[in-house]
């Protein structure tokens, strides 16, 4: 059965090249795995053509650090913005259209003959391959849904991480090699034989999107996507990156800027509809922003003994770019074996304990390293750190997976690697900070103190994290990953798909008359008829299309209700401790929804959408399972106690509150209409179903243009 964000049937996925036996084949693995090592790969080549580059150039070496800045910055801003297109235009498009970008820069950069043309291959870059990480994991995510998988695809996931990690690490030995033999140049041009081979692979691979490229008017495009919520976070990113970049020096300007520019970014953010950075998420889902910052701070120790000691080697130890890539080469295998060792394990506290232990053992290593060191016990360090790596990456990126709401998991990803972009930028600025007078072992030993101190935080932030293990608990309880559910269970959280809108006959032919054969819509009664506006909230809105256009809809019907006298019930799902605390673990949403903290009641994100004032006399309910009945409320009494005897339903999304509370509604003989341009599901083939072929039997299917006909009908 097609999951929620993917209305291709098993059918038609195993027609475009999935495996049926095993959804996770070659052919679609390889060229995520490929795709995703392009950005890893590219940030980490260029460390040892620096010097070669600025000797070519005839520039300082200093002024080539841009060249790893300019596509860090790319990256971070590029990351969660190329996950929201993918969640909005489908992730094999964008997937594609990055690696087709990158293929374009890397013929840019082998042809390039200044700085400024560098530059702009190295921005090309990172757009590029930005679209590799967060697209791979909505595809993953989505084929793992298809095939009914309940727990995350650790195999893959750990293919990812690996490919990823492993470039990280490898990256300079294979920089070495190229560059010593064919020039810096290499470090662009080896972008066009692997684009072109990620290419065809994902081509070949990847079942096409199932949903038709819309774009809509350019308003309601830059809505969906949040374009103004992009331009703030890249703005206040840009101005932090400035500052970080101008250390030791401090740039107070840059720094006003970025802190004004985020106030202004969450400001905005909390109002938007669909926000690109869900602040409400980041601050209700506690273990999703300790993820992030937990990722962004071991990346960042990892980062600072890659081009510190990088540079370290070939300036104060005289090592060729070449030798000081080998000597890394040690760290690139431990971080894939390491990556996937622990890709194979269900739990991820331990693995991230141990991560930070080592990543601490590694800094306090470093203080003892100097020019007399013997290289062996240099490569034994390095070693340390590629264990940090390959163990840090895969079990971050599990906890996401875990973590963050399945419709946005696109941009969630991007900004998981949005903040390890962060962390990278800053471990370049820790070490031009350190041998801002020259390399030598003196800044080596300044590098490793900062880096006690990050382990030591990263080490005290996980031991305290209380919910890795409540997590590893409920996800060890699960099904193993090649198990199939027993059956779909309604989610506040589905995938991110473009619903079409509903096409809907004239109200005449709705409602038979069995005598006569014709179809008449009875009349609407409005002084007995009850208006139930279902789960308007952000954080419900955030998983459907366009929501503001639902949400007009569902205003036009609150205008109905007000102009001819019909009861108004707000409908909303929230949970106050006791509630969350009373959640058995094998309630699957709810249990999740509590894991997570995006259901807290008294936040905004839980609260009725402001765009749909109540009044006095409104009723409000909030319920704490899908149906509208299941509340702190009574609503039977308080119905009865309106006289009201038909409902009118609107609500997010179709196939969960609005289900269910049709469902119950009938039962108990209510007179049931429901409004299908007021009523949205992620799904457009469960919506389709419900509305052509359930709901009819129960209700009036009527939109909310119709209403006003009816209720003159009545007087």
């Amino acid at each position: 059965m097609p999951s929620a964000g993917d209305t291709r049937t098993p059918e038609r996925i195993s027609e475009a090249g999935a495996p049926r036996g095993n959804p996770f084949g070659a052919r679609f693995v390889a060229p995520l795995y490929l795709g995703a090592s392009l950005n890893p790969v590219n940030s980490s080549i260029i460390a040892t053509a620096l010097v070669s580059i600025a000797a070519a150039l005839h520039i300082p070496v200093g002024d080539t650090a841009i060249l790893i800045s300019s596509l860090y910055l790319t990256s971070a801003l590029a990351q969660p913005a190329a996950g929201r297109l993918a969640e909005e235009f489908g992730p094999r498009r964008i997937f594609v259209a990055g690696i087709t970008l990158v293929l374009v820069a890397g013929i840019v950069g082998s042809l390039a003959h200044s700085l400024t043309a560098l530059i702009v291959a190295r921005v090309l870059i990172g757009a590029g391959t930005s679209a590799g990480y967060p697209a791979a994991m909505l595809l993953i995510r989505r084929r793992a849904e298809q095939a009914g998988h309940a727990a995350p695809p650790r195999e893959v996931l750990g293919g990812l991480s690996i490919t990823g990690a492993a470039t990280v690490a490898v990256g300079p030995a294979i920089g070495g090699l190229l560059i010593g033999g064919a020039g810096w140049r290499a470090a662009f041009w080896i972008n066009i034989p692997v684009a072109a081979v990620a290419l065809f692979l994902a081509l070949a691979g990847i079942a096409r999107d199932p949903d038709p490229l819309r774009f809509g008017s350019p308003r309601a495009l830059a809505s969906r996507i949040d374009l103004l919520g992009m331009l703030g976070f890249g703005g206040s990113l840009t101005a932090l990156m400035i500052f970080l970049d101008a250390l030791p020096r401090l740039d107070w300007p840059a720094l006003a800027a970025a802190l004004v520019l985020a106030a202004a970014l969450a400001g905005w953010e909390l109002r938007a509809a669909q926000p690109f950075l869900d602040v409400r998420l980041l601050v209700a889902n506690g273990a999703l922003t300790r993820t992030y910052l937990r990722n962004g701070l071991t990346l960042m120790g990892t980062y600072v003994i890659l081009y510190g000691l990088t540079q370290w080697l070939e300036v104060a130890r005289g090592l060729s770019a070449y030798q000081a890539g080998l000597m890394l080469m040690p760290m690139g295998v431990l971080t894939a074996l390491a990556a996937r060792v622990v890709s194979r394990r269900a739990a991820v506290r331990w693995p991230l304990i141990a991560c930070a232990v080592l990543l601490l053992v590694g800094a306090t290593a470093t203080l003892f390293v100097d020019s007399g060191t013997p290289i062996a016990a240099v490569i034994c360090v390095t070693a340390v750190f590629g264990l940090t790596s390959g163990a840090g990456t895969v079990a971050n990126q599990t906890v996401l997976y875990q973590e963050a709401p399945a419709a946005a998991l696109g941009t969630a990803s991007g900004l998981l690697r949005t903040f390890g972009y962060i962390g990278s930028i800053a471990s370049a600025a820790i070490t031009g900070t350190a041998f801002h007078r020259g390399v030598s072992d003196s800044g080596l030993h300044s590098i490793a103190w900062v880096l006690v101190a990050i382990s030591a935080l990263v080490l005290v932030m996980t031991v305290l994290d209380r919910q890795l293990a409540r997590a590893d608990l409920h996800h060890t309880d699960q099904p193993p990953a090649g198990a199939r559910n027993p059956g779909p269970a309604p989610s506040t959280e589905p995938t991110r798909t473009e619903i079409p809108r509903t096409e809907l006959p004239r109200t005449e032919s709705r409602s038979a008359d069995m005598t006569t054969g014709t179809h008449t819509t009875p009349a609407l009664d409005p002084a007995r008829t009850a208006l139930l506006l279902m789960d308007f909230q952000p954080v419900v809105l955030g998983a459907v299309p366009d929501p503001q256009g639902v949400l007009a809809r569902a205003g036009e019907a609150l205008a109905w209700a007000r102009a001819h006298g019909a009861h108004v019930v707000f409908v909303r799902v929230a949970l106050t401790d006791k509630d969350a605390a009373a959640v058995p673990a094998h309630n699957k949403t709810f249990s999740q929804a509590v894991a997570a903290g995006y259901l807290t009641d008294g936040t905004a994100a839980t609260a009725v959408h402001e765009s749909l004032k109540a009044e006095e006399d409104d009723l409000t309910v909030r319920k704490t399972r899908i149906s509208a009945f299941a509340s702190d409320t009574d609503l039977r009494a308080e119905l009865r106690a309106r006289n009201v005897d038909t409902l009118v339903l609107a609500g997010l999304s179709t196939s969960g509150v609005v289900l269910t509370t049709l469902r119950q509604a009938a039962d108990e003989d209510y007179r049931l209409f429901l409004l299908a341009d007021a009523t949205a599901d992620p799904d457009p083939e469960v919506h389709r179903v419900l509305m052509e072929k359930v709901f009819p039997h129960q209700a009036e299917i009527i939109s909310t243009a119709d209403l006003a006909a009816l209720s003159t009908a009545a007087q």
